[in-house]
Formats: C-alpha cells, sequence, structure tokens
C-alpha cells in the first residue's frame, strides 16, 4: 500500500488541504479533505473508482451462424413421395359465333358467359339451343350467314334469371310542383355457352394463312 500527503498553507485564510492517495489492489480509493480554519468549516470529498471487468464474448460466441441439415437417411419403409401436379385445363376451342336473340346480336365463345334479355319460360339449369347464328369463325376459316348459317346452333346453358342495374327515371316540370321520381330493373337472363356446332356443311371463306 502507497500513501502520499501534501499539505498547502495560504496566508489569508490558512486553508489546510490535504490529499491522500491509497492505492489498494483489490479497491483503489481516493481521498481528498479540505479544511479551512477562517469559516469553521470542513469539507470532504471521496472519490471511489470500482470497476467490474467483464469478459467480452468473442467473435466465435457473439456471431454464431446455425446451419440446419436435413437428414438423408433411407426411407425404411420404401414409400416414395410423389407430389401431384394439378390437373391440365383444356384449351378452348378457337371459335367464335354471332348469334342474334330477341332484336340484339351478340358475339360468343364457347366456355364464357353472356347477359341478354329475360327468356321467357327458360328456368336455371336449362339447356337451350339457338339457331339464329349469323357468323362462324375458326381460326382458318370463317362462315358467313346469307342471312344465317344452315344447320348452326349455339348450345347454352341458363344459369341465372336476375335484374340490371336500377335506371332512375325522374321527371319534372317547372312552376307546377310536378316531380316524379321512378326506379326501373330490366329483367335478364345469364347464359353459359358450351358449344357451337353444325357449321362444317356450310361453305367456308378460307383465310390466306
Amino acid at each position: 500500500m502507497a500513501s502520499a500527503t501534501f499539505s498547502l498553507f495560504s496566508s489569508s485564510l490558512t486553508p489546510t488541504a490535504t490529499l491522500s492517495l491509497n492505492h489498494r489492489f483489490s479497491a483503489p480509493k481516493t481521498a481528498l479533505a479540505f479544511s479551512n480554519f477562517g469559516f469553521l468549516s470542513s469539507h470532504t470529498l471521496t472519490l471511489s473508482s470500482r470497476r467490474s471487468l467483464t469478459p467480452l464474448p468473442k467473435s466465435s460466441e457473439s456471431e454464431t451462424s446455425v446451419i440446419e441439415v436435413e437428414s438423408s437417411e433411407p426411407n425404411p419403409e420404401g414409400l416414395q413421395v410423389v407430389k401431384e401436379q394439378p390437373p391440365e385445363v383444356p384449351k378452348r376451342e378457337e371459335i367464335f359465333a354471332v348469334v342474334m336473340i330477341g332484336s340484339r346480336q351478340y358475339i360468343v365463345f364457347p366456355g364464357r358467359y353472356i347477359y341478354t334479355q329475360r327468356l321467357k319460360g327458360a328456368n336455371v339449369n336449362d339447356k337451350i339451343i339457338l339457331n339464329r347464328v349469323l357468323l362462324v369463325g375458326t381460326k382458318t376459316s370463317t362462315y358467313i350467314g346469307k342471312p344465317v348459317v344452315s344447320n348452326a346452333a349455339v348450345h347454352a346453358v341458363v344459369e341465372e334469371q336476375g335484374l340490371n342495374p336500377k335506371v332512375i327515371v325522374f321527371k319534372y316540370k317547372k312552376k307546377k310542383n310536378y316531380r316524379r321520381n321512378i326506379g326501373h330493373r330490366q329483367p335478364n337472363t345469364r347464359i353459359r355457352i358450351t358449344g357451337i356446332t353444325g357449321y362444317e356443311d356450310s361453305p367456308a371463306v378460307t383465310l390466306d394463312s
């Protein structure tokens, strides 16, 4: 243990300052004491520093990467895992037709659905045949009706009997206090086209490829 003492004297206030340094291996401690005889007061300042050394983690311990490796052990039962592939969706036939329903003309494709005006007497899931086919087109040929394609037919299934979005009918007359607000929903039918047949016997216009 080492000890050092310093004394300072002043002529006016005659203060005495004592600095004591004590060094120990376990807990180093620094003590500083001031005594002022003029004001009859004593001040003592003690500084103590204790440092606890914490071992720093090694780079191998702080930054560790875990890699999981799947074990490739043979299956004891001899079972093979086969992934099921989704069923292939058949390609749609590259054909279309122009058919007249009521007083309107519609272009139809197999597998798609259309909304038409209300078909009276048709219920849901009923199969219908549309005979007024004006035109049939394929990838290489076109069958034009005069006015309809002979023996051509469009097959469809009724899916829904519904109503169109509401249409507001508003009537107004100025200076007469006349206002009428009426809503109307036109009934419709949704049909899905299942196929187009019977057009092969008609004369075709072949497109130059």
